[in-house]
């Protein structure tokens, strides 16, 4: 008999980031996260949810996909919606791994929103696997879980989100350290101001002595160093309010 898991919300929207952006997707956001990144925009799934059996999240996903049965586009191999797994960290619970595993026999694609700095090794192996790799704007460099390097495959996906010049620098350095590039598609993301009451007290705070990056000239750098990677915005923000929920 499996815990229930704690679950902040579920919803149907369009995957706002990664090589699916754009895409209908079902999103689990679990509660709890054990990062408290200077950024994060989701502060209230620290402790915001309800205990939901994992039947019934998978009874709630296949609700929500059911209008998409007769619709499949001929040029994907795999139904729509995808599902992702958010939080939050996901892997905080230990119920989310036969979640997946469900929800992978159950024919859908599965993404993974991880912060990098739990075990992933675990995770059933037709999972995409979307890790961050923490900056130091962030206040949780050190956190990084580098071991998860060597558990990553073509499938999955590598995030950094930057906001500062040294965030730049050091991204730059790690791709080209690791060799990153060879292991899978690489994402870049600019960090997107917080509201005030998105502020949450709990946050770090970016270190001193950092540079605040603007998003054109992230992209402009990104371009003069041939950097091989994924620009990307989040794309829900500019077809919504920046604060709205369950989008």
């Amino acid at each position: 008999m499996s815990d229930p898991l704690v679950i902040n919300e579920i919803y149907l929207s369009l995957q706002g980031e990664s090589t699916f952006a754009g895409l209908p997707c079902i999103f689990i956001r679990l509660t709890a996260c054990n990062l408290r990144c200077s950024y994060c925009d989701t502060a209230y799934a620290f402790t915001e949810g309800k205990q939901m059996p994992v039947r019934e999240t998978l009874a709630k996903v296949r609700e929500l996909a059911a209008p998409f049965s007769n619709s499949q586009p001929s040029t994907l191999n795999s139904q729509l919606p995808l599902v992702e797994l958010t939080g939050g960290e996901p892997l905080l619970q230990r119920d989310c791994l036969p979640l997946m595993k469900s929800l992978c026999d159950d024919g859908f694609t599965v993404l993974l929103e991880t912060s990098g700095a739990r075990d992933i090794s675990r995770v059933d192996p037709r999972v995409h696997r979307i890790m961050d790799l923490k900056c130091p704007s962030s206040g949780e460099v050190e956190r990084n879980r580098w071991e998860n390097l060597r558990h990553l495959r073509a499938g999955d996906e590598i995030k950094f989100v930057i906001g500062t010049e040294q965030d730049y620098d050091w991204t730059k350095q790690t791709i080209a350290e690791y060799k990153l590039n060879a292991i899978c598609p690489l994402l870049i993301s600019w960090v997107h101001p917080l509201l005030p009451e998105q502020q949450d007290q709990s946050l770090k705070k970016v270190p001193a002595g950092q540079t605040p990056i603007s998003r054109r000239e992230l992209a402009e750098r990104i371009i003069a160093d041939a950097l091989p990677v994924r620009f990307q915005v989040q794309m829900h923000k500019i077809i919504w309010p920046p604060e709205q929920r369950g989008v």
